[in-house]
């Protein structure tokens, strides 16, 4: 381990519901659907139409910008129908899968041998390149632009997050070969937790190994490129899911792209929370089948984490990005009289307002997904400080991204952040503002206007 960062600033949020470390295979079987969604900051040109048989692999978008980056099929079969919202928008592919799938031969490669250039051609050729994000902007990354570095956090502190020692168990050498891959394009920086069992799948693993303990959200990249090389106006990094590794390392050694990732189904409302093993864009019917107890019209479905997940229903498909998948109560048929005035043993309370504080950090909390209360005024309190670990003013950051200051936003470090960083800071805001969202369009205004 290059150093040990300990970080202070942050909040632990414990919910009922954590995953168990059992692995459940789905087969193959029903529609399956890509969401050009995920890919956020490139601009999709179809490539395939409906009737079309595809292999997995297949290029099913290109970006407009470069016409490099590829947005695959996560499984072979006929695309039965492509969903357009308003304007034309491209908004799902869709896929019924076949019984034997058929994959593209991309042809495997010596790990060791690659030079850079064949490394970053490889992985475009392979679709694989379209989960690679970059700093500044939050966006897939661009292949004409060379980084500097490149990030991968191995943990997260998020509630109900995926446990990398479960999800790689059995891939130790794939992930040591993918991070093999990566480090021929730029050098590798991987962000531990101590606390993990990280033998197996980091002994002689070519990268640098930086250690950081602390709450939520020090398992954030964001956190971690902040305290290990902070980005200023210029530089470009590349940051990748610790996945995603995993199988670059396994195209390598087959020639065939498996998007086949393992999922934490996790919530309180999960009969038996464990991991899934099934391909990206899974039908969510078909993942939470036997698993979902309660009334399902009062139940948020979360395609991600808690905190950063996005809402989705039973008739909607697993993301590209998803490490999670998350069933916990709406709230949307409690009814409280002078809920106020209750001691709430039940409740999480950042303030200590209830007296669920003196059952100590362990108590896992049911909570559901209700606001309790109405957007407010910004007040100046520095409460995102208290939980915002990076050397940013987070506060005065998103002001300047409110009123549009371009040149404020810069110097109070917008280059360094991604939506996720505000994550535990809308979670505790007082005055009920969309952080991560307004975060979002202050990024993508700032790219625009860079570009």
């Amino acid at each position: 381990m290059e150093q040990l960062y300990k970080i202070k600033k942050g909040l632990d949020l414990n919910l009922e519901g954590k995953a168990q470390p059992n692995l459940k295979v789905i087969g193959i079987a029903g529609e399956y659907a890509v969401l050009p969604e995920d890919y956020h900051g490139i601009t999709p040109r179809l490539c395939t139409k409906e009737g079309e048989h595809v292999k997995v692999g297949t290029p099913l978008l290109v970006d407009k910008a470069t016409e490099r980056v590829h947005i695959i099929a996560p499984v072979s079969g006929v695309v039965m129908k492509i969903v357009r919202g308003e304007r034309r928008k491209l908004e799902q592919i869709r896929i019924l899968a076949d019984k034997e799938q058929e994959f593209e031969d991309f042809g495997s490669v010596d790990v060791a041998k690659v030079t850079a250039t064949e490394a970053v051609d490889y992985l475009l050729k392979s679709g694989l390149f379209a989960f690679m994000r970059q700093r500044p902007y939050d966006v897939i990354a661009s292949p004409e632009i060379k980084p500097e570095a490149i990030y991968i956090s191995l943990f997260s502190k998020m509630p109900l997050a995926a446990d990398f020692s479960v999800v790689c168990k059995g891939r130790e050498d794939d992930f040591k070969a993918g991070i093999r891959l990566l480090s021929k394009i730029a050098p590798v920086n991987i962000g531990i937790c101590p606390e993990q069992e990280c033998e197996d799948y980091l002994a002689n693993v070519e990268a640098k190994v930086y250690g950081f303990t602390g709450p939520n959200p020090s398992g954030n990249v964001g956190v971690q490129i902040n305290h290990i090389c902070p980005i200023n106006k210029g530089d470009v990094v590349w940051t990748l899911q610790a996945e995603i590794a995993i199988l670059i390392g396994q195209l390598a050694r087959t020639g065939r792209v498996n998007l086949t990732r393992r999922l934490a189904v996790a919530g309180s409302r999960i009969q038996s929370p464990q991991y899934v093993e099934t391909p990206v864009g899974t039908a969510m019917q078909t993942l939470l089948a036997g698993l979902l107890y309660g009334d399902a019209a009062h139940t948020r479905i979360i395609n991600g984490n808690p905190l950063v997940g996005r809402k989705s229903g039973l008739d909607d498909f697993v993301g590209a990005f998803s490490a999670e998948v998350c069933a916990i109560p709406e709230g949307d048929d409690v009814h409280e009289v002078l809920g106020w005035i209750a001691p709430r043993l039940k409740d999480f309370s950042v303030s200590r307002s209830y007296f669920s504080w003196i059952f100590g950090k362990k108590k896992e909390y049911d909570l559901d997904c209700r606001i309790k209360g109405g957007q407010r005024h910004m007040i100046m309190s520095a409460e995102y400080e208290k939980v915002f670990p990076m050397d940013i003013y987070p506060s005065y950051l998103v002001k300047a991204i409110i009123t549009g200051d371009i040149d404020k936003q810069e110097e109070l470090g917008i280059y360094e952040v991604a939506p996720e960083d505000f994550a535990v800071a809308e979670f505790i805001d007082s005055s009920k503002l969309e952080l991560q969202r307004i975060v979002r369009e202050g990024l993508d205004i700032l790219r625009k206007e860079n570009a």
